[in-house]
């Protein structure tokens, strides 16, 4: 299944770039590309797509000005792609798949797409549950009285216990105490603030296990509980660190930076 994209940026070299990045994904399918916010509105209205990459700085309308002038419809998701870190905040507010800095590294789009992915398909799912719903709620009432409150779509998805094989026993991990995860290879090191596992997976298939809204890539190798972050401390270069609850610091590369905006009001 393809993913319907619109690429919006005003400098002709720039999509042109993001386009030629894109290539390496088989699923991502550019039906279109904008110089401007007018033009993304229309095109936004008249295509339907999936996925739009939206840049903020234009002249004229911005790229918060394209999500707004969409909301009278299904709106489609959104990447933003800015040489300005101090969008980052409003961004997530605006409830973004993600926020990419110029220029865009590889690894970060592969990550993006990959969110986009996610969401995507739990839109999708959600929309096959609701036409369930009303079918059954048409041709079998009984039925539709008998189904459990709530979508557990989104939710259900991500996995809240891990069990990991460490040393020769099995450990049951609870997701919400892990404070930080490091790449070692093929392995993965699961820390918890007082306690250190170790569970052969690689990073990608770790990180879809995990729900995004709490657990971020913050370097290449490092994936971060947000809610166990106590401080943030500026480094050079654009990098910084952060301090977990047990007094663990993680550097942030400039990479993922935008991460660093959550925390920043």
């Amino acid at each position: 299944m393809s993913i319907r994209t619109i690429i919006v940026d005003d400098e002709k070299l720039a999509i042109q770039g993001l386009q030629l990045r894109l290539e390496q994904f088989p699923d991502i399918e550019i039906i279109a590309t904008c110089a401007n916010g007018r033009e993304a509105i229309r095109a936004i209205k008249t295509e339907q797509p999936d996925l739009v990459f939206l840049d903020i700085q234009m002249p004229g309308f911005d790229g918060f000005s394209v999500v707004k002038g969409v909301m009278g419809i299904d709106p489609p998701l959104f990447i933003f792609v800015t040489a300005y870190s101090e969008h980052a905040l409003k961004a997530f507010e605006a409830n973004a798949v993600d926020y990419l800095m110029k220029p865009v590294e590889q690894d970060r789009l592969a990550d993006a797409v990959s969110r986009a992915r996610t969401r995507i398909a739990e839109k999708k799912n959600t929309e096959e549950v609701e036409k369930l719903k009303n079918v059954l709620a048409e041709v079998a009432p009984d039925a539709m009285d008998a189904m459990p409150e709530g979508d557990e779509t989104a939710t259900g998805r991500f996995e809240k216990m891990l069990n990991v094989k460490d040393r020769g026993q099995i450990f049951r991990v609870d997701v919400d105490t892990i404070e930080h995860i490091e790449a070692a290879g093929d392995y993965m090191c699961i820390y918890t603030g007082d306690n250190s596992l170790i569970l052969r997976e690689t990073m990608k298939d770790l990180e879809r296990r995990l729900d995004p809204r709490h657990f971020q890539r913050v370097h290449r190798s490092t994936i971060v509980n947000l809610d166990q972050v106590r401080q943030v401390k500026p480094h050079t270069n654009g990098e910084c660190f952060l301090v977990l609850g047990s007094g663990a610091e993680v550097k942030v590369s400039r990479s993922y930076r935008d991460v660093v905006a959550r925390f920043v009001h």
